[in-house]
Order: C-alpha cells, then sequence, then structure tokens
C-alpha cells in the first residue's frame, strides 16, 4: 500500500483502539490491541504520517528511534531495594523507570492529554542486548516493570532488511503480535502532501517529468546510491533560503541531499532552466493581466515541459496568495468568540480593567492551548500559524482598552470593534484581488493555451488543491466552472498523466 492508504489504516485503527464503552472501558482491551508495524524503505515519510495522525485526531505523540537505545535507557537501571518475605529482610533487584515510559508520563503531565500514541521506529534494529524484551513490549506494552500508560497506541516502523544491515528479522512468534502495514513510495500521494507542505515548484515539476527520479535505492559500483522523498523535501527547504540570499545552485548542493550523480546533474540542470523562466516569464504580470503579447507568443511557442513549469510557477504563486487567504478567513472566524464576549461584558456594564483583564486572559488561554498541543506533538503548523496570529491580535485588543478611555468600557470596546471592523475590510479587499488574479491566470491559459492540457493542469489543481477548491466553493469563480465543465475532467485526467510520464529532459 502508499503511505496514505497506511495514514488512513492507522488512523482507523487507533481510533478504534480508543473508543470505549459506556462504563468507559476500551472496547478493545488493552492486551488484545495489537501494536502496528510500519514496514517500508527509509524516507518515505513514516514519521511525517504519524505526527499528522495525532494531529488529526487530537491526541499526544511521543517518538522514539529504538537504534540509539540500549537495554539499560529502554527497560531503566537496576538498583536495590529492601524488603521483608516472611519475617525475613533480603536484598532485591528492581528496575528505574523507563526513560520510554516517563517521557509518556511527561507529556501527558505538561499537554494534560491523557491519550496518544507512543511511536517506535526501526524497531526491527534494536541491539542484541535489548531484542529478548522486545516480545514482551510488544505483547504485554511493558518496558521492565513499568507498563505504557492506558490509552496510549503502540505504532512501529522499520526498514526492510535490503535497506539496513543492522536489521535483525522477527521470528513469527514475534510477527504474531504485530498488525504489520508494508508500505511503498508513491510519487502521487507524496505530492499532494509536497503541494500543502510548500516544496519548490522546480522540484515538482521535475518530479511531474521524471517520475522515475522520486525514489531509488541501489547499489553501483561507487557504493550506495539512494534518493527519497525525506531527501527532496529537505533540498526544497534549502533552495528557498539559497534564493533568498542570492546564492548560486550548484551539483554541490544539490549532491547533499540527493545521492545519484545522474539525478544531481539533471535536476541541477532543470533548475537553472526553471530560474531562466522565472526570468523569462513575470509571474506577477501575468497575474496582474498586465502580460505582453510577446510574453504571450513565446509560451505558445515553447516545448511542453517549459510550459508545464510555467504553470507550475503559476499555480505555485496563486494557491499561496489563495491559502493565506482562507487561513485569515480562519483567523477571522475564530476571532468572533473571544470578541462577542468582550462585547457581552462591556454591555454588562463592567469597567475598562475587567475588559483588558478578560482580553488578557483570552490570549493567555488560546497560547496555553497551543503550548499544550505542541508538547504533545498535536500542533500542525498551520494551527501554529494560525494559534500564533489570534494571540497577537487579543494582545493587541489588551494594550488598546489599556490605552484608551478608562472610564467608558463601550468606549473602550468600540476601539476594539473598529480594529476587528478594519481587518475584516482588508481581507474582503484581499478577497477580491485574489479573485481578479485568479481570474487573470484563466485569462492567460486560455488565451495561450485554449482547452488544452495546460488549461487541464490549472483546473485539475484548483479542484484539488484544499483551499484552492474551498476558495472557490465559498466566493465562486466563473472561468474555472466553465473551463471544468468543458473539459469532462475526469475523462481526460489520464491523457495528461500519460503524456507527463512520456517526457524526457
Amino acid at each position: 500500500m502508499n503511505i496514505r492508504e497506511a495514514k488512513k489504516y492507522i488512523r482507523d485503527s487507533v481510533r478504534l483502539y480508543l473508543k470505549k464503552d459506556e462504563d468507559g472501558e476500551y472496547r478493545i482491551p488493552v492486551v488484545r490491541q495489537r501494536p502496528i508495524f510500519l514496514l517500508g524503505a527509509p524516507g518515505i515519510g513514516k514519521t511525517a504520517v504519524m505526527e499528522q495522525i495525532a494531529q488529526e485526531l487530537g491526541i499526544a505523540l511521543v517518538s522514539y528511534s529504538m537504534t540509539h537505545h540500549t537495554r539499560q535507557s529502554a527497560l531503566g537501571l537496576p538498583f536495590i531495594t529492601h524488603r521483608e518475605y516472611g519475617g525475613v529482610p533480603c536484598d532485591v533487584t528492581e528496575y528505574t523507570m523507563s526513560e520510554i515510559i516517563a517521557s509518556i508520563h511527561d507529556v501527558m503531565a505538561e499537554s494534560g492529554i491523557r491519550e496518544g500514541i507512543l511511536f517506535l521506529d526501526e524497531i526491527n534494529c534494536v541491539s542484541e542486548t535489548l531484542a529478548p524484551s522486545m516480545l514482551q513490549f510488544l505483547q504485554y506494552k511493558v518496558f521492565g516493570r513499568h507498563r505504557v500508560p492506558e490509552g496510549w497506541v503502540i505504532v512501529t516502523a522499520g526498514n526492510p532488511p535490503e535497506y539496513n544491515k543492522s536489521v535483525r528479522e522477527f521470528d513469527v512468534v514475534t510477527l504474531d503480535r504485530l498488525k504489520i502495514l508494508e508500505v511503498e513510495a508513491d510519487y502521487g500521494v507524496w505530492r499532494e502532501y509536497a503541494r500543502e507542505r510548500g516544496v519548490h515548484t522546480a522540484i515538482l515539476n521535475y518530479l511531474d517529468m521524471k517520475q522515475d527520479d522520486f525514489y531509488q535505492v541501489e547499489t553501483t559500483v561507487r557504493g550506495r546510491s539512494y534518493i527519497t522523498a525525506r531527501g527532496w523535501e529537505d533540498l526544497s527547504g534549502m533552495l528557498c533560503l539559497y534564493e533568498e540570499e542570492g546564492l548560486a545552485v550548484e551539483d554541490a548542493l544539490v549532491g547533499q541531499y540527493l545521492r545519484n550523480e545522474r539525478v544531481v546533474r539533471e535536476f541541477t540542470a532543470y533548475y537553472d532552466l526553471y530560474r531562466k523562466y522565472q526570468d523569462d516569464y513575470k509571474a506577477e504580470e501575468i497575474l496582474e493581466g498586465i502580460v505582453s503579447e510577446q510574453t504571450k507568443d513565446k509560451a505558445r511557442k515553447a516545448d511542453f515541459d517549459e510550459r508545464l513549469s510555467l504553470m507550475g510557477m503559476l499555480i505555485d504563486k496563486i494557491q499561496q496568495e489563495i491559502r493565506q487567504n482562507i487561513l485569515g478567513s480562519e483567523v477571522l472566524g475564530e476571532l468572533m468568540k473571544p470578541l462577542r464576549a468582550l462585547k457581552a461584558k462591556a454591555e454588562a456594564g463592567a469597567g475598562a480593567d475587567e475588559l483588558e483583564e478578560l482580553a488578557g486572559k483570552q490570549a493567555q488561554a488560546r497560547q496555553s492551548a497551543m503550548d499544550a498541543l505542541q508538547k504533545a506533538g498535536a500542533l500542525s503548523d498551520r494551527e501554529r500559524r494560525k494559534g500564533r496570529y489570534i494571540v497577537r491580535y487579543l494582545t493587541d485588543c489588551e494594550r488598546l482598552i489599556r490605552l484608551g478611555d478608562r472610564t467608558d468600557a463601550e468606549a473602550a470596546f468600540a476601539a476594539v470593534k473598529d480594529k476587528f471592523d478594519a481587518n475584516v475590510a482588508g481581507y474582503k479587499q484581499d478577497t477580491g484581488a485574489v479573485q481578479d488574479r485568479l481570474h487573470w491566470l484563466f485569462r492567460f491559459v486560455e488565451d495561450v493555451f485554449g482547452s488544452g492540457s495546460e488549461m487541464l493542469i490549472l483546473v485539475t489543481e484548483c479542484t484539488v488543491q484544499p483551499d484552492c477548491a474551498k476558495f472557490i466553493g465559498m466566493y465562486g469563480c466563473e472561468d474555472y466552472a466553465r473551463h471544468n465543465e468543458e473539459l469532462m475532467l475526469t475523462e481526460r485526467s489520464d491523457i495528461l498523466l500519460t503524456r507527463i510520464e512520456e517526457l524526457e529532459i
């Protein structure tokens, strides 16, 4: 299965493991909750999937790589305690709490979240001294003498033997305690994730044309050659920083992330072309509707790979703007509740001091909730950005009230309302601007390429990207509606994918 299918299966399993009956007991007894074993090549996103599942379910996540553990750190250290049995005193060996189990208790204490996932990576690479204890752990959720707390589901992961010399294959007795999911790299699934994470458009455009270069692990005369999804994502972050600093991207940089000479050479060459396309085609002018006929004519005569790169640049830019717009909409929506509470307090005759105190408490409560989710490993990047904006906004409201008329709470709230109204007006203006820019993008593609493959790419991306689809659903887009109907999207998508797969640089 691919990583998306594995994610759904794990999420459903965790959700069902945590389901309780009317007496508050888990429907599936803890001893029958088989740990999940995610078996797949390195760098395909196993850890990222666990973070996403925890965030979506609102539970905690504790992650450990078992290759870093000795028997002592996993099971605890021995110490001598004094006991008395049948009136006879004696010394008995006991063990301190496992570092892993202690981490779960720390997360529960700091976050207040009582349920979660214990994710143990590279579990089939444990040291020889620790291996005998793993069967007991997998069956009974016990490390040494200390049990994994109730409400914590165990998910493990590992690499097949061909990818890691340290792998020790589990025997049948151990395998019979696990739910095994074998996962393979899938570019189409990763691409959806990459779009959401803002992976550099040059990488996505290149891989659209050379999908076989997405994931490779092979042995050559010079040693191990490999390319992973993790490598592409890490390279993306560095490319963005290099561009910000105006630094040249060369083979040496790309080779630090992609360990394959041919792919390094071809991607670097493509990246140089991509930068040239950025200079040749002024995306901002296209989205403002002031593109020249010379630019249009150049696009018409371009090869398909150049047109594909151009479409990637334009779509990436408009989707970033739409993503920011939707985030702004969500922020304004979530601000309504605390602002209504401020309004109600002002209308009830509260003083400005009470109003200021309430705004401060609202900011603190939101920050505390974010901190708890952060400590639990259950805070997504999007929720972090949204939360930070809301905290800053409420803190500004607190300051606005403090600096306003201290004798009139309703006047103080009026200043807060004016600030919110100004933000709403700004959001509406931004929405109109994004609508116009989306229209000009459709207009450009229509004028230059008609209803060909380029229009299909644009309509498809507007359909599958969640924020873009939400934006169009909220505010409409006549261009999208018209071309979506004309293209009969589901019937033509296979044609485009076939053409992309056949391309060679």
